[in-house]
């Protein structure tokens, strides 16, 4: 990911540093320092166990009332420019909860916010393992995905580095194998000849490149909201 020019942050390891570094890239984009408590009332305000309402807060204006009762217009992202956010790659991080425990094994952030979670497996092990796992930590009570900001995750990607899938989050219910071990629907990048790109180093080239990923967020990654 460094060859790609996402920038490496071995110091992300938490949710406090998760959280902290969110807060400088939202600041800087937005031009605004926030007091403490305004930012935990931000965090309280966007974080949700509503995978489509993450969704819709990250790819559109918010508004958000200050201490003096101003209001704040923000953007979580750059939506105008995609391209111009923050890349940045972090490894292990952990989201302890009160009764969720889960290491995460890279995940993507775009201006802080982690958008994209990277679950590797060795090579004698099926990517359908990964995928499994992290239907296993969505269904976990208490879980990151719904208390936290890995609510805004849009992207799951797993490999065995022969084998790369990838799949768009959903809601719990649209989010689990059924009876006869279905999944929900997953894909494998292909090139423009319509070749199948499998190797995770191949995929990460083509697929995981700053502006292509941006591009596939913001403008391939379609909502789709049922009662």
């Amino acid at each position: 990911m460094q060859d790609l020019k996402y920038t490496y942050r071995p110091d992300i390891r938490d949710r406090e540093a998760l959280e902290q570094n969110f807060r400088e890239k939202f600041e800087a984009l937005n031009r605004v320092n926030l007091t403490d408590a305004e930012f935990s009332r931000l965090l309280e305000g966007i974080i949700s166990p509503d995978t489509f309402a993450c969704a819709e807060t990250l790819r559109h204006p918010n508004t958000f009332e200050r201490e003096d009762g101003t209001p704040l217009h923000y953007q979580p992202v750059n939506i105008k420019d995609w391209c111009k956010n923050s890349f940045e790659v972090v490894s292990q991080l952990r989201i302890n909860t009160k009764s969720s425990f889960q290491r995460y094994d890279v995940i993507l952030l775009l201006n802080g916010l982690p958008l994209v979670q990277i679950e590797l497996k060795t090579l004698q092990v099926s990517p359908r393992k990964a995928m499994q796992q992290i239907v296993d930590y969505k269904n976990d009570p208490g879980n990151g995905y719904t208390n936290s900001l890995l609510c805004f995750m849009q992207l799951f990607i797993v490999s065995n580095r022969s084998n790369t899938w990838y799949f768009a989050n959903n809601a719990s219910e649209h989010f689990r194998f059924d009876a006869d071990e279905h999944f929900l629907p997953h894909y494998q990048w292909a090139a423009p000849d319509n070749k199948k790109i499998t190797h995770l180093d191949d995929f990460a080239e083509a697929f995981l490149a700053k502006c292509t990923l941006a591009e596939m967020i913001s403008r391939h990654t379609v909502l789709v909201k049922s009662r």
